[in-house]
């Protein structure tokens, strides 16, 4: 269906032109890094129909044809096909898990005849589309019912892709809450996410029973504040006291009558569970306000704080276990887990200031990097084009980033901007991962860098996502619903 807007005038007048320059400068770039990724000195030939670069440069001609059929499409179709896009991605998603093409661990690849992809790629275009076109709706408010809706669109793939073994994919989507948060989310989302990251990250650095001891010290504390506010001094030592007594009593009945010794970490968990009764009992008795979410952050931080433990210890793969354990340097492991990311960080270091030039990287020629053209595409760019040459690249994604969010604010219709978020998430979700991983900041979850590694999959959901933003633009004064 093409758009009513016939005059090319107008239609080229509507296309944000910095946009899509950014777009084309980030592709050929990336495909000029990938081909000195390939490229081989005492090669005769120095292309080949059967490198990864050839490959690349088909998909990436694939890629703007399907930018140009979406730029042509009315932008009224993208809403009438959102829940159809997301549907079928989920259909495709299932076919992984029993039909797939398991690669590095993960069995996310769907194989047809000559033409491997992953459909986790192309899920979170449905993913988006949905959620835009769920909070675009007239009268829309963050009810519990919406929350309902928006979280199981949410969770729906990433279980999927969990079930997958593909753990970074499936992080990916936890930043759509972004999108929400702009049209109205509670912030108390937002704080409880961020909590459960600097939960994990203590749970994995410490044992288990100083980090729940920590929080629920800080959760008394809190309370104690809390009540001491709305005159009720008294609650938080009683609340302290209840607890105290029920873990004692617990530990010395497990102890000395049954004779079964118990973990530390569950007398912390009864005795918080004996606070937080009592507490919720003077929080109904005395109307306090505020004291029911400061429980549930606790909670929450307390449940992640012993499952981030227990899934580390009986959940994790062995490797997964490793790679987390060199990143925090609990372990060291430089020819395993921590190869990878050594042999880049010796590629970035090597390119200096300057970089060593175009198709001059030694490491890049001698493949010390695995995955130089996929995961860790970034340190070719560090070694041949140097500081300056890296930190212009990230400038270029920074900038790329900033204009979508501008233009997502231009927008008149809430679908498109809400679309526009998430498409500026999901993008600088897996630039800062990917290029945290290469340099070490970040475990080696496979993520790729948008529009520079290998792969027709990231490539045309990168693009398409971006495209469909694009369109969606070039009718920012209507209301699109």
């Amino acid at each position: 269906m093409l758009s009513d807007n016939n005059s090319m005038a107008s239609y080229r007048k509507g296309v944000d032109w910095l946009t899509l320059l950014l777009y084309v400068f980030l592709v050929a770039f990336g495909w000029a890094n990938l081909y000195a990724a390939n490229y081989n000195p005492e090669a005769g030939a120095q292309f080949s129909f059967n490198s990864e670069y050839f490959k690349q440069l088909i998909w990436i001609v694939i890629s703007l044809a399907c930018g140009g059929v979406i730029m042509l499409s009315d932008s009224k179709v993208f809403v009438v096909a959102s829940w159809l896009v997301y549907v079928l991605s989920l259909l495709l998603l299932t076919v992984v898990l029993f039909a797939g093409k398991e690669v590095y661990g993960a069995k996310s690849w769907l194989v047809i005849g000559p033409v491997a992809f992953q459909p986790a790629e192309f899920t979170k275009i449905g993913t988006a589309l949905v959620l835009s076109r769920l909070m675009s709706r007239y009268g829309f408010t963050f009810s519990l019912k919406s929350y309902f809706k928006l979280f199981a669109v949410i969770l729906t793939p990433v279980v999927f892709i969990l079930l997958q073994n593909d753990t970074g994919s499936a992080l990916v989507y936890f930043v759509f809450l972004l999108a929400m948060f702009r049209e109205g989310m509670s912030p108390h989302i937002l704080i409880i996410g961020s909590l459960c990251v600097v939960v994990a990250i203590a749970a994995l650095l410490l044992d288990a029973p100083p980090v729940l001891i920590f929080i629920s010290a800080a959760g008394l504390v809190s309370m104690h504040l809390l009540m001491s506010r709305q005159q009720l001094v008294w609650g938080a030592p009683l609340s302290l006291g209840v607890g105290l007594f029920v873990g004692v009593a617990l530990w010395a009945v497990m102890t000395f009558i049954l004779d079964r010794p118990i973990l530390e970490d569950y007398v912390i968990l009864a005795g918080m569970g004996a606070a937080t009764l009592t507490s919720l009992l003077l929080l109904i008795a005395h109307r306090l306000k505020g004291l029911g979410w400061l429980l549930a952050y606790v909670w929450i931080a307390l449940a992640l704080a012993f499952g981030t433990s227990y899934a580390f210890d009986n959940i994790l793969g062995d490797h997964q276990r490793t790679r987390i354990n060199v990143l925090f340097g609990i372990e060291d492991d430089p020819l395993g887990a921590g190869y990878n990311v050594n042999q880049s960080l010796i590629a970035i270091g090597s390119g200096g200031l300057t970089g060593k030039g175009y198709l001059g990287g030694t490491q890049t020629k001698l493949d010390f990097v695995p995955k130089q053209t996929t995961d860790f595409i970034f340190c070719t760019v560090g070694e041949e084009w140097g500081f300056f040459g890296s930190a212009l690249l990230v400038t270029v994604y920074v900038v790329f980033f900033l204009r979508i969010l501008s233009l997502a604010e231009k927008q008149h219709s809430v679908f498109s901007r809400v679309f526009g978020y998430c498409v500026a998430g999901v993008f600088f979700f897996h630039f800062s991962i990917n290029v945290c991983m290469t340099i070490g900041l970040m475990p080696v979850i496979g993520i790729p860098l948008p529009f520079f590694s290998y792969g027709g999959s990231s490539l045309w959901g990168f693009s398409v996502m971006l495209f469909i933003f694009l369109k969606l633009d070039t009718d920012r004064n209507f209301l699109i619903r």
